[in-house]
């Protein structure tokens, strides 16, 4: 009489991954559990026997990922107890030691969210520092482009400044050149003067010498 029918167990919905991980992580710890527990394979149709070989009949099915009571082990088949409390024979090729996935689903599961919770949280962190980086680099940009705009204005003050100062060095070149011209102009005249008064001077003293000779 069969004592359990084969079901799929349910095994689509984890990362890989993380599913590595964590099936890693529960081998070692299942590992250290009494030595007499063990698990139906995951990955076949299990069918269990009245002695421990092949020539003894079928008298049932374990559903994959079931926990069993090792009895004994005898050659390639190991007696073992199911749930029902019947002791029944199955290949040792088809036991494993640690628990079926059915069974380590909702551990899994809960190391997966508490993983992604942890992924969130640090995803969290991060945009928040980069927010503040960019706020920092935004606010630097804002600052160096005010930089860069009064050093634009400078520019153009400096640039105006050097044309008006070109243009008082030509006008006071032109004012120099003028006065010197006014100078030399007066000088000129000046010296004209004194030629002529030297000239005329003595003329006029001879002839007043002459009228005052003739009065005498």
């Amino acid at each position: 009489m069969p004592l359990f029918r084969h079901h799929p167990a349910p095994f689509a919905l984890l990362h890989k991954l993380a599913l590595a991980t964590c099936l890693m992580a529960s081998a070692g710890s299942h590992a250290e559990e009494a030595d007499n527990n063990r698990w139906v394979s995951d990955n076949l149709n299990t069918y269990v026997r009245s002695g421990p070989t092949d020539g003894y009949r079928i008298v049932g099915s374990l559903v994959s990922g079931q926990k069993v009571t090792l009895l004994q082990t005898s050659g390639d088949y190991s007696q073992v107890r199911g749930e029902n409390g019947s002791a029944v024979w199955i290949a040792n090729r088809d036991l494993q030691d640690v628990p079926g996935q059915a069974e380590r689903l909702p551990q899994l599961e809960q190391q997966v969210a508490q993983l992604s919770s942890e992924l969130e949280g640090i995803n969290d962190t991060w945009k928040t520092r980069v927010q503040g980086m960019q706020e920092t680099l935004d606010s630097r940009k804002t600052l160096i482009d005010e930089l860069q705009t009064a050093r634009s204005a400078l520019d153009i003050d400096l640039s105006r400044a050097n044309s008006e100062l070109r243009e008082l060095q030509a006008q006071l070149g032109e004012e120099n050149q003028q006065v010197l011209m006014r100078y030399m102009a007066y000088g000129g005249g000046i010296a004209g003067a004194g030629l002529l008064a030297g000239l005329i001077l003595p003329t006029m003293l001879r002839v007043r010498r002459k009228r005052n000779d003739q009065w005498v």
